[in-house]
């Protein structure tokens, strides 16, 4: 749009009417008429790109490289008693770290930022032992393991049942 507001700026100079130059650049007359008013004002340089639309960041990339920093060394290194991080966490490392208080449900967008992405720890006990694990299921289970009985729905044996007579 820079690009196309300069070009304006040098058919205004050249005394070009502003529907012609809207037809021209294939822009709205109202971007014409408010770009005119821009250069008749400040000139070429009221044309200019006056940066990103919105709001300013609160926390700069200079910032974030130190949030990151404490973040790689873990949990525990930063006073918290188990290894995991959760967003209430973060946020709290972000504020001491560059005094920008986050709320939790917003730091998510601060870790997009940095490239960082939800995990989930995996559900598995510290103690587990995959081979104890193994020869329990293949030793012990099949003899504690129930079975149907004779004559229940599911045996392997078939069994005949007689017919039984209700009263009426």
């Amino acid at each position: 749009m820079e690009a196309t507001r300069m070009r304006a700026a040098d058919l205004f100079a050249k005394g070009v009417s502003q529907a012609d130059i809207a037809r021209e650049l294939e822009v709205s007359h109202q971007s014409v008429s408010d770009w005119h008013t821009l250069w008749q004002v400040g000139g070429k340089q009221a044309l200019k790109r006056t940066g990103g639309p919105g709001r300013p960041r609160k926390v700069t990339d200079g910032d974030l490289a130190k949030v990151e920093r404490a973040l790689e060394r873990g949990p525990k290194a930063n006073g918290y008693p188990s290894d995991l991080w959760t967003l209430v966490r973060v946020a709290e490392v972000i504020e001491s770290t560059t005094g920008v208080k986050y709320h939790p449900g917003h730091v998510w967008k601060v870790l997009r930022r940095m490239g960082w992405s939800r995990q989930r720890p995996a559900r598995r006990a510290v103690e587990r032992d995959d081979e104890a694990i193994e020869q329990w299921v293949n030793d012990r289970w099949p003899r504690v393991k129930k079975t149907p009985g004779r004559g229940t729905r599911g045996s392997s044996s078939k069994t005949r049942v007689g017919s039984a007579s209700f009263p009426r």
